[in-house]
């Protein structure tokens, strides 16, 4: 039975017209579902029943962020079909008890066959949305996931495909014509970092200071962010990818034993604590966007390194503007 099953499912699949990459749910559920109430019922409920959501609530207090959380959305971008974890919220009236949870779902299962030129679009159209059928004046759009990165080995120029994180936090305020928008966009990659204290401990110790290599040194896994909010003009994320690569020592998945022996002797060759990663992310970002965005514009850089000869990790974060960074060059 099961057997058959699977050659009933492969066979429904094959006949889908359904675009390439959606499995065809709907065709399987009515050969083994029916409907245990009439249309008609339903139509008399609906007709007849109280919206509860718009009903007011037993204590009339404003709610600022009101959504939904855990849900994956599947964006078309240039990239291909990705899908990002999503957090969408509204405010929510005194006079109004709750929200609708379906209508949110439906701008999302409208967007599905749109094509978008960047996420920021998406999250724009998506928000836009959601609160016109809320009746809301604030909306919130949170998106995280990741990109293909496809990055070359220094030494050997063989390819590599890795992951590039991708968020993006864009808060909205007004309705129609008057919607004004705010977008933080992050990206975020993989790197390594060596610890200077040891190296300059063994330098040192064994007296060697004017050396071709690099003493040894503890290296660590890390992970860097770089976000930024404006109101207007913003980065792509080729150029927030840009600040991190210019500065981190960013390592990639495939990598041949003269690409391993360049990205260590890099590496060990220009040490980083994480606050060094997070300040020289900072000092790119400023001379590249200094004259180029607002000086109010937000600026956010965090970084994680996993320590290896530690049980903690270290942590380091920045939030300032783009006016203060510029400032320090």
């Amino acid at each position: 039975m099961r057997d058959r099953g699977l050659r009933v499912i492969h066979m429904l699949c094959e006949q889908a017209d359904n675009k390439a990459d959606v499995v065809p749910c709907d065709r399987l559920r009515g050969a083994y579902l029916k409907p245990a109430i009439s249309r008609e019922d339903h139509a008399r409920v609906l007709a007849e029943g109280i919206d509860i959501p718009r009903q007011p609530p037993a204590f009339a207090l404003p709610l600022p962020e009101v959504g939904i959380c855990g849900k994956t959305v599947w964006v078309r971008l240039p990239e291909g079909l990705i899908p990002f974890a999503a957090r969408l919220e509204v405010n929510l009236a005194a006079e109004v008890r709750g929200i609708h949870m379906s209508r949110m779902e439906e701008v999302i299962a409208e967007l599905y066959d749109h094509d978008f030129a960047d996420l920021r679009a998406y999250g724009l159209q998506l928000g836009r949305e959601m609160m016109a059928r809320q009746g809301a004046s604030c909306g919130r759009v949170r998106l995280s996931g990741q990109l293909p990165l496809i990055s070359t080995a220094m030494v050997s120029g063989r390819r590599s495909v890795d992951s590039l994180d991708l968020s993006l936090d864009l808060k909205l305020t007004g309705q129609g014509e008057k919607l004004e928008s705010t977008a933080m966009l992050g990206v975020g990659v993989a790197h390594i970092t060596a610890c200077p204290c040891t190296q300059a401990y063994n330098q040192a110790l064994f007296r060697k200071v004017a050396e071709d290599c690099p003493l040894p040194t503890h290296s660590q896994r890390s992970k860097t962010t770089l976000s930024l909010q404006s109101a207007g003009l913003s980065p792509s994320i080729g150029e927030l990818l840009a600040c991190l690569e210019e500065v981190l020592h960013v390592t990639q998945d495939l990598l041949k034993r003269g690409d391993e022996a360049q990205l260590v002797y890099t590496s060990h060759t220009l040490p980083q604590f994480a606050e060094d990663a997070v300040r020289e992310v900072a000092r790119r970002a400023g001379e590249k966007f200094g004259g180029i965005l607002p000086p109010a514009t937000l600026v956010v850089i965090e970084s994680l390194s996993l320590e290896s000869i530690h049980i903690h990790d270290v942590c380091c974060r920045l939030e300032t503007t783009l006016a203060e960074i510029v400032g320090h060059l």
